[in-house]
Parts: structure tokens; C-alpha cells; sequence
């Protein structure tokens, strides 16, 4: 068994469990939540049930909700290398991307996805460099690759939890 089908059995159970935990709570809480964005922690990344397709799964710090998006399976790799604590012979491209902006003295500061619109995530890369800060249009799953590398927090805006509820979880496309 390769390191990458491991990551993804480890991920499955995972994914399995928190996919049918979400569908057994039933109503929302009775009180109001806060609006914005909440920080999440990637709990893994897997194989859906489901589908037989690379999932990550997220869970918000605040009120544990949890957001499953497909992703491809290069993007699966690049985001569980660095989870597993593993380093490739060579580096990966966002190693590369990291490498790159750690010379141009560039520091990527969080990573916030942003909406969910006709089954695809959007997200914004926050950056740093000396005197100004920039933002960067991305993939989440880039974006969620380079933070897991970078050690910087990842939030979800409360309306993608909601829209991605709303349309059935999985199957959405990063």
C-alpha cells in the first residue's frame, strides 16, 4: 500500500464518520450563531464513501460544522503530504510556490474561502511582503496546500457552510 493510499483509507473512516454525524444533528441550534468567517481545521483527506473520489474535509473551530469538497487527486497528495508530516524526494509545487515567495521575503498570512457558486468553491489567498499586503484569487485547494505548509489558519465564510448544506455536501468541486 502506497503512503497516498494510506493517507486516503486513514481519511475515509474519518470522512465516513463525520458525513454521518452531520446527518444525524438534526435542526440547528436554537440560538443565533455569529456571521463571518470561522477558522477550520482539515481533518483529512479522503476517498468519499460515496463517489470513490478525493474529498478534504473541514471542520469549523466555532461551531463544528463540517464542509466536504471534492478535490482532484494531485491536489489530494499536495494537501496530505504535508498533513502526514512526509517529504517528497522532490519538491511539490507548492513547496516550489513557498520556496518562491520565502526568497521574494513574501509570507502567506491566511487563507479564507470565500463562496460556493454553481457547485464551485472560491477562495483568497492573503500574502504579505515588507510595507503592503496583497490578496491573490486561488483554488482552495491550492490555497488550503499552501497553509497547511506555511502553518497559517484557513477560515470559511458561514454562507459556504450554508450553501454547501444546502446542496447536499460533496460533490462541489475546489
Amino acid at each position: 500500500m502506497t503512503t497516498g493510499s494510506r493517507v486516503f483509507a486513514t481519511g475515509l473512516a474519518v470522512l465516513t464518520l463525520a458525513t454521518s454525524a452531520g446527518a444525524r444533528e438534526g435542526a440547528a441550534p436554537a440560538t443565533p450563531k455569529p456571521a463571518g468567517a470561522q477558522e477550520v481545521e482539515v481533518v483529512a483527506v479522503a476517498m468519499d464513501p460515496r463517489t470513490q473520489v478525493p474529498t478534504i474535509l473541514l471542520e469549523g473551530k466555532r461551531d463544528k460544522r463540517h464542509l466536504a469538497m471534492v478535490i482532484g487527486m494531485a491536489e489530494a497528495t499536495g494537501i496530505a503530504v504535508p498533513l502526514q508530516g512526509l517529504t517528497p524526494p522532490r519538491p511539490l509545487t507548492h513547496d516550489l510556490f513557498l520556496t518562491l515567495f520565502g526568497r521574494l521575503n513574501v509570507q502567506v498570512t491566511r487563507v479564507v474561502i470565500t463562496d460556493l457558486r454553481d457547485d464551485i468553491y472560491y477562495a483568497i489567498l492573503y500574502l504579505a511582503a515588507p510595507g503592503t499586503t496583497f490578496t491573490l484569487d486561488t483554488r482552495p485547494s491550492d490555497a488550503i496546500a499552501l497553509a497547511v505548509r506555511a502553518k497559517v489558519p484557513v477560515f470559511v465564510e458561514d454562507r459556504v457552510f450554508d450553501k454547501a448544506a444546502a446542496s447536499g455536501g460533496p460533490g462541489s468541486r475546489i
